[in-house]
Formats: C-alpha cells, sequence, structure tokens
C-alpha cells in the first residue's frame, strides 16, 4: 500500500505530461486526479488504522531500492511510516486531490491562453509532480532523501508559479521563489554535511542516537569554535526559513501569487511551506539539545508572525492578504516548536491546511466570479451572488481568526490549535513570543474580516459590468470547499486530545515511550533503566484509559500522572524527560487562555468599526498616518533593500564583466589577436613569398648555416 501510495502521483504526471496526446487532455487529467483521490484515500487509511505502540520505536520502513552505498554513508530509497509522516501524507494528499478536483472548474476558460492552446495536461502533470516531491519529502528515513524531496517541490513550485509563462510579473516571481529558496537550501545541504561529518550517517535513527553527544561536542565553522548541536540545528533551520517564507528569506511567498490560484491553495498554503515546520519536528531530537537554537527559531518566528500580521493589514489583492496570513501563521508553528510544543506545531499544521487551503480556493472562487480581478476594492455586496462562497469563507474566516468558547474545546480548528501555541509561548517562558503572537492574533482577526466585508459586504464597487455577470463557481470548484469546510470546522475538536491533551494520550499519538512520574514531574525508574517501563506503561492501554486515571491525574485528582520518558529516536517525536511544557501549557493562568480570544474579539470590532459602521474611516486614517500606512504598503520595504543591497551591486558586477571582462578583455584580446596580431605575421610572411629563386636558394642557406653553427656548438660542448 505504501508503495502505491507513493508513486501513483508521479504515474498521473508522466500520463499527464506524456500521454494526453494518445489518449486525449480530458482522459489525462481525469486519470491523474482519479489517482490523487486513491492516494488521499490510502493517506487516511494509513491516518487512522497507524497504531505506534506496534511497531519499534513507533515507527516501521519500508524499503524501495538501495541508492547510494559508500562507506558508512547509506542512503537507501526507504519510506518511513509514523505519526508525522501519517499526518502530512492526509494534510498533502487531501488537499492535493481537492486541488485537482477545484481545477476542473477554474482552469476551464483560462483567459491567458489562446484558443486551442494545450495548457490542462501541463498544469495537472506539475501539479501530481509536486505532490510526489512533497511525498518524497515528508516520506523520507534519511536526509539525503529528504534533500531530494526538498528540492524536488523546489522545481515543481519554479514551474507552477512561472506557469503563465507569457506574464513578465509570473517569470519573475518564480525565479525569485527559486533563487531565495536556494539561499536557504545552501544552510540545508551545510547542515547534512555536518551531521555527516560528525556521526558518520544520515540516516534519521543513527543521527538521533548521537544527539546527545552532538550537544556535548565543539565544531569549527567560520573560523570559529560553536558548540554542534546549535550550530546545526541553526543550519537545518536555515533551509526551514527558505521553505516556509519566514522572515528574511520571506520576500518570495507574496509574489509566487502570480500563479493560478490553485497553486496558491496547493503549494503556498498548505504544503510546501509546512515543510520547514515539519523539518524542525522531525529534528527534535537534535533542537531539544541546541537551545540556542530553539532560541533564535521562537523569536524570529514570533517576529514573522507579527511582521506578517501588519502588512496583511493593508494589502488589497485579495490572494496576497491570505499569503502574508500564510507567513504568519507558520510563524506560530515555528514559535510552538521552538519552545519546544513539537505536538502543539503540528496541530496548528494540520488545522491550517484545511482552512487556508479552503481560504485560498474560496479566493479563487471569488476571483472567477469576477472575472479574475483580484483587487478587494473593485468587490462589494457579493454575497448575494456568491453565496456558497460568502459562506465557505466565512467559515475559513472562523476557523483562522480563532473564534470558540472560551476555556472549553469548543470552537472552529484554529480556536483550538493556535490557543495550544500561544498557551505553549507563555508556559515556555517566551513573553516576547507570547506577546507578539496576541497582537498578531488581533491584527489576524482584523484584516480576515476586512476581506471578508471588502469583498461580500457593503455597495459594489469598480466595474459595474463585471459585477452585474458575477456568478456562483460551477459545482466542481463548490464541493472541494464544502469538504475544505467539515475540517475547518472539526479538524480542532476532533483531535484536540491527541495533539494537545493528556501526556499519555499525546505520547501514545505519536509514539513515545511514557511513565509514571512524581507530584513535580520528575519520572520515576528502577536500576535497570526507564525503558522497560516506559515500554509496559506505552502498551498498558487498560491502565491508562484516556477517560478514566489519565484524566484524573491531570486534573489533580489521582495518585499520579505521566511524563514522557524515550530515548531520542523513540516516537516520531523526541520531548525530553525534563521537558514538561504540555503540563505547563495547561496550568497556565486563566488570563492567558482568554486572551487570543480578547484579541479576536478587538480585531473583529475594528474591522466592523472601519468597513461597516464607519466605511469612510481607513481613508482618513491612512492620509493621517501617511508614513506608517507606506511602510506597512511597501512590506517594510524589504524588497528595496534587497534591490540594493544585492539586486544591484550584481547587476553592476555583471555589466562590469560583461563590458569591462567579457567585451573588453576577452573579446578584445580575441579581436586584437584576429585582427591585429595574425595578420602582421602574415604580412611578414607574405613578403617571404617573392617568386623569386634566389630569395627561396638564400633562405635554403641560412638554415642549413643555422643548423651547422647549432651542431657545431652542441658537439663543442661535449
Amino acid at each position: 500500500m505504501e508503495t502505491i501510495l507513493l508513486f501513483t502521483p508521479l504515474v498521473g504526471a508522466l500520463v499527464c505530461g506524456f500521454g494526453h496526446k494518445f489518449i486525449g487532455e480530458k482522459a489525462a487529467t481525469v486519470f491523474a486526479t482519479a489517482l490523487l483521490f486513491l492516494t488521499a484515500f490510502l493517506s487516511w487509511v494509513v491516518f487512522l488504522t497507524f497504531d505506534p505502540s506496534l511497531h519499534e520505536n513507533g515507527y516501521y520502513t519500508v524499503e524501495i531500492l538501495r541508492w547510494i552505498q559508500s562507506g558508512t554513508l547509506d542512503t537507501a530509497w526507504q519510506f518511513r511510516v509514523d505519526r508525522l509522516t501519517a499526518i502530512m501524507l492526509i494534510v498533502i494528499n487531501t488537499v492535493s486531490a481537492l486541488v485537482h478536483l477545484y481545477s476542473f472548474g477554474y482552469m476551464a476558460d483560462d483567459p491567458a491562453w489562446k484558443e486551442g492552446e494545450s495548457y490542462k495536461p501541463r498544469f495537472f502533470a506539475y501539479l501530481s509532480f509536486f505532490t510526489f516531491a512533497m511525498l518524497m519529502l515528508v516520506t523520507s528515513d534519511n536526509l539525503v532523501q529528504m534533500f531530494f524531496g526538498w528540492e524536488g517541490v523546489g522545481v515543481a513550485s519554479y514551474l507552477l508559479i512561472g506557469f503563465y509563462y507569457r506574464k513578465p510579473s509570473a517569470g519573475a516571481a518564480a525565479m525569485k521563489a527559486f533563487i531565495v529558496n536556494r539561499v536557504g537550501d545552501f544552510g540545508f545541504a551545510l547542515g547534512i554535511f555536518g551531521l555527516f561529518y560528525l556521526t558518520e550517517s544520515i540516516n534519521f535513527a543513527d543521527v538521533f542516537a548521537a544527539t546527545p553527544t552532538l550537544a556535548e561536542t565543539q565544531l569549527t565553522f567560520l573560523w570559529t569554535e560553536w558548540n554542534a548541536a546549535n550550530l546545526l540545528a541553526f543550519l537545518l533551520f536555515v533551509g526551514a526559513m527558505g521553505k516556509s517564507a519566514q522572515l528574511i528569506l520571506h520576500t518570495w511567498l507574496p509574489d509566487a501569487m502570480e500563479g493560478p490560484t490553485p497553486v496558491s491553495a496547493l503549494i503556498h498554503a498548505a504544503t510546501m511551506v509546512t515543510a520547514g515546520v515539519f523539518l524542525v519536528c522531525r529534528m527534535s531530537p537534535l533542537m531539544e539539545v541546541a537551545p540556542q537554537a530553539t532560541a533564535f527559531i521562537t523569536v524570529l518566528g514570533a517576529t514573522t508572525a507579527f511582521f506578517a500580521a501588519t502588512v496583511g493589514l493593508v494589502q488589497n489583492d485579495i490572494k496576497r492578504v491570505i499569503a502574508y496570513s500564510t507567513c504568519s501563521q507558520l510563524g506560530y508553528m515555528f514559535v510552538a516548536a521552538g519552545v519546544g510544543m513539537y505536538s502543539a506545531a503540528m496541530f496548528h499544521l494540520f488545522t491550517h491546511a484545511f482552512f487556508k487551503a479552503m481560504l485560498f480556493l474560496g479566493a479563487g472562487s471569488v476571483i472567477h466570479a469576477m472575472h479574475h480581478e483580484q483587487d478587494m476594492r473593485n468587490y462589494g455586496n457579493l454575497r448575494k451572488k456568491i453565496p456558497y462562497t460568502y459562506w465557505a469563507m466565512m467559515i475559513g474566516t472562523l476557523a483562522i481568526t480563532g473564534v470558540g468558547v472560551p476555556l472549553t474545546t469548543i470552537g472552529f480548528a484554529g480556536f483550538l490549535s493556535k490557543d495550544a501555541i500561544i498557551e505553549s509561548a507563555y508556559a515556555g517562558g517566551s513573553m516576547y513570543g507570547f506577546w507578539a503572537l496576541v497582537v498578531a492574533a488581533a491584527m489576524t482577526s482584523f484584516y480576515s474580516w476586512r476581506l471578508i466585508f471588502l469583498t461580500f459586504f457593503g455597495e459594489e464597487r469598480g466595474n459595474k459590468h463585471t459585477h452585474e455577470h458575477a456568478h456562483e463557481s460551477p459545482t466542481v470548484m463548490l464541493v472541494p470547499l464544502g469538504v475544505l469546510a467539515v475540517g475547518a470546522v472539526l479538524a480542532g475538536m476532533v483531535w484536540y486530545g491527541s495533539f494537545f491533551g493528556h501526556t499519555d494520550k499525546v505520547a501514545k499519538f505519536y509514539g513515545i515511550p511514557y511513565a509514571e512520574a512524581g507530584a513535580h514531574g520528575d519520572a520515576h525508574h528502577d536500576d535497570q533503566g526507564h525503558d522497560d517501563h516506559a515500554k509496559d506503561t506505552h502498551d498498558d492501554h487498560g491502565a491508562h484509559d484516556d477517560h478514566g486515571q489519565g484524566d484524573k491525574a491531570h486534573d489533580g485528582h489521582g495518585d499520579h500522572h505521566y511524563a514522557f520518558a524515550g530515548k531520542p529516536g523513540e516516537g516520531a517525536l523526541y520531548i525530553a524527560p525534563d521537558n514538561t511544557l504540555l503540563d505547563d501549557a495547561h496550568a497556565v493562568p486563566k488570563w492567558v487562555k482568554v486572551s487570543p480570544f480578547i484579541a479576536m474579539a478587538g480585531g473583529l470590532l475594528m474591522a466592523l468599526w472601519f468597513y461597516i459602521w464607519n466605511p469612510s474611516l481607513p481613508k482618513r486614517a491612512a492620509t493621517t498616518f501617511e508614513p506608517l500606512y507606506q511602510f506597512l504598503l511597501n512590506k517594510w520595504y524589504f524588497d528595496e533593500l534587497y534591490n540594493a543591497i544585492f539586486i544591484k551591486p550584481a547587476l553592476a558586477l555583471g555589466r562590469f564583466l560583461w563590458k569591462r571582462g567579457d567585451g573588453g578583455t576577452i573579446d578584445g584580446f580575441l579581436n586584437g589577436l584576429a585582427m591585429g596580431v595574425i595578420p602582421f605575421f602574415t604580412r611578414l610572411a607574405g613578403r617571404a613569398q617573392s617568386g623569386f629563386i634566389f630569395t627561396y636558394a638564400f633562405w635554403m642557406v641560412m638554415g642549413i648555416a643555422a643548423l651547422v653553427t647549432w651542431m657545431s656548438i652542441g658537439g663543442g660542448s661535449h
């Protein structure tokens, strides 16, 4: 089953890309989509039936083929199945299958292409190829295979962002995404090299087992001594910064909206950009022993969440608002991973996939209805003309802003996962992270409701003819919205306990060994160590009923509660025995638990005030605070700064090498040689060819004389 799951998207890509000429465009695209739905179904089967307790260390591998084997380097292509893999499988394949289906409607009559042009098979082939590369990344059992998938999704994103190749801005955006990601990938590659240098392996099991040693090892890099664990964790995170569009390497993500809207939903909302979060969580054994690196991850994630939220406040392109929202939400995930609450990071990754993909596909439905108009200032009062899209976008907005019942586990998906991260940031001692995320939550609420109010409420703005002909999207586009809406409503409530519940339940879900802990959270072990005891308690499902003793213990009514007690590599995540953040997060003050809800409500009230109750206010505010408005509208001038620091000097160097180097030196030398030196000697040689016999006789005599002289001198020396 695992092999079928992995290779069906590749088969779909090949059939669409090359076979459509033989079986027809419609048959090829339908075949590729059917394969994706098969893959999605198998992914859910794996996710729902996978039991970590049945496998040693909570995972199993399926070998596909042997690859490079040299000394200690073994890069066998293996399918690793654990809870992290299972989560990513359903995220990737569910969203990809629905995007394939949605694309039948969205790409049916694309105005970017001329009559008779064959673009659909190529588009579906790129989508399927992207899905295959992403599956390669998340199912990898070693860092080389992960890097292969990592670069594969980079190529696929380049092809999809630049799909409208006649559009200069699309080509530029594709190049930008490709180049910025290569910067991050260079750091990722250095991290892989460093791990192999120190551990003599790139297999996860070997690297994880060696992490305690790495924590005590010094490494020379850039003429400076570094702690190996911190340095390597940081280098791996640089790769994550590029792929997940964190501050400094974030500039490619908003421009990536130049691709078709289904691409935005697939790559830049739910799947590829979460690869960085997946990498940090996969490398949790290394992160747990790298406190300086994780502190950096926390600060950068919180800063990114705040930065992207501020920029999202003033964007007018409907897709760019959601793009900056994605950038901000990824910051939340990195804060959770940075403070050591990897399960909460994966929880938000999981729920975010549903509501963010739905928001992007909903935005695509609006754009489709408005004849490819993307400026929200030209929308207004669309809720009556596209009611299904309106309700889908409403559900997505309720999910992303975190609407729910405070101090309960009742609410939309984002309410539970976002609150889990904010509580974890506070419990982890990162006050900067906590307050940055709370403020970002308020701004997220404001710009999300701003999008709803500008698009679906108020007066009709823009082209009157476009509004008159606005119509609901076809069923093939609405069905994916309905499916994703179910996830946006229920995903948080259904899986809250597994991702952020009691220690024993989270441990079972991820296959992490756990043991009874004392009153102060210190796990008790006998002289033989904790492994057998942890395994016993891990396997003893009857003793730790999710709704029984574990609940009582957690609530303080029982005699015992549980602590994580595994070694690095035992389980899908590694949470050190002294990492009590899960219990601490549940025990934070009530004002901390309620703060995200208050922030959400404040953002909603501000949006109502600005765009429903007093619609003239935004223009007045923009005029009054013109410098701040321009600062945010120009995205903190990061593009201009990079243009001044990197682009212009690179172009100047290129011009210098072109004009002076290539044109002046190389061409000048060759041209001078060809047009000056060689003709000069040619003319001299030509004069020697006089045609008179005495001239040739003279040169013969001179040659004989020179030869006799040389022989005489040479002979005399002996």
